[in-house]
């Protein structure tokens, strides 16, 4: 799979270590940055990584930051994404199951690295299950139009 990644400084060796196993696991990965701890705006990071995704570069997006909150925020302003924050196993299996989500926003102050690992390979592996829940997804899409 191709995987775009985007964090701020708080996310940035949350990042490392993702991109670390995306990569070991075969995925082809194309980093947006930050590419230190350094203060910066997410902003400038996320949105090229969201972008890659609805224009076809990338079939998912992951990005990072303290919380995750912000960085889902600027991925869910960018038409065709659907992030979402996860915290636990459970939360990201709904997330592509139930809501077909293409970026996943992980808060590096909420979860440890390997919970982020499993977070991750579940939800690159999860299908999306549709019958109902691609009626809601296709509302959610309508809306943005």
């Amino acid at each position: 799979m191709r995987i775009s990644l985007g964090t701020d400084h708080a996310g940035f060796e949350l990042k490392e270590a993702v991109k670390q196993w995306l990569t070991d696991h075969g995925h082809d990965v194309k980093d947006f940055g930050a590419h230190s701890a350094d203060s910066c705006d997410y902003p400038l990071f996320v949105r090229p990584a969201a972008e890659a995704v609805a224009g076809g570069q990338a079939d998912y997006a992951i990005v990072f930051g303290g919380s995750g909150n912000g960085e889902n925020i600027v991925a869910n302003k960018v038409r065709g994404v659907r992030s979402t924050v996860c915290w636990s196993e459970q939360t990201a299996i709904w997330a592509r199951g139930h809501n077909n989500a293409n970026c996943l926003a992980l808060g590096a102050r909420t979860i440890d690295a390997a919970m982020a690992l499993r977070i991750v390979e579940l939800f690159l592996s999860t299908p999306f299950e549709g019958g109902r829940h691609a009626r809601r997804v296709h509302m959610i899409e309508s809306e943005s139009e």
